[in-house]
């Protein structure tokens, strides 16, 4: 049986290729990896993405003839085609909370984003925590963390107690929070510890660490 094949971007910037990448090694689900380097987007690149990525964008994940594309919903592809892994809590309102704070996260925090990219090679203590919205983002997700925690975190060291998608989601804030050594709560400490902890994370940042590439846009 074929295995399916994600198409990534570089491991030291791409927030959005960390999430399915770390959900499917923390599963165990295997597949090939398909890594194209940003580079300075110009057309190298357009004509290597071209021919995976209808959006020219990464993620992809390449399932024989399908191909799904968007973080979030490889996320929810994988879970479908794995019930056994358990992506999702079982309980419907954890469930239904899980699914909520993960399409928060995929469509919201811009300031955090456009302030504090993934740059897992860096050390940026303090820098941009005063740029416009950064702290309300930052104080919203630790609430949610926080929230999850306390009603759902039985069982477990993540959000809902076992590793799931939400986890997967918001993997790459807990890498934005650790490069701008941040100050938190001591529940979302420990969760960020947590997620740190994953051999896949682990496994993830040393290979970002790695990399040589340069993405300017990333680098603050």
């Amino acid at each position: 049986m074929t295995k399916p094949m994600l198409v990534i971007g570089n491991k030291n910037y791409s927030s959005w290729s960390l999430r399915p990448w770390l959900a499917m090694r923390v599963a165990g689900i295997e597949f090939d990896e398909k890594l194209i380097e940003f580079g300075d987007f110009g057309q190298d690149w357009v004509d290597a993405i071209t021919k995976f990525s209808p959006t020219k964008k990464v993620p992809l994940l390449i399932d024989g003839e399908i191909k799904v594309w968007e973080s979030l919903a490889i996320l929810e592809y994988i879970a479908d085609k794995y019930p056994e892994k358990k992506l999702w809590p079982a309980d419907n309102a954890a469930r239904a909370m899980a699914r909520s704070v993960a399409a928060e996260m995929h469509a919201g925090f811009t300031n955090l984003r456009n302030h504090m990219p993934m740059n897992i090679r860096a050390s940026h203590p303090g820098v941009n925590l005063d740029k416009p919205g950064v702290m309300d983002d930052i104080n919203r997700i630790t609430a949610i963390w926080n929230e999850c925690r306390s009603k759902y975190g039985a069982g477990g060291d993540f959000l809902f107690g076992q590793f799931s998608n939400a986890d997967a989601m918001f993997a790459p804030i807990v890498s934005r929070l650790t490069t701008h050594a941040v100050p938190v709560d001591a529940v979302s400490r420990a969760y960020m510890d947590a997620v740190q902890a994953l051999p896949a994370m682990i496994e993830w940042s040393d290979a970002g660490r790695s990399e040589k590439a340069i993405v300017a846009m990333d680098e603050i």
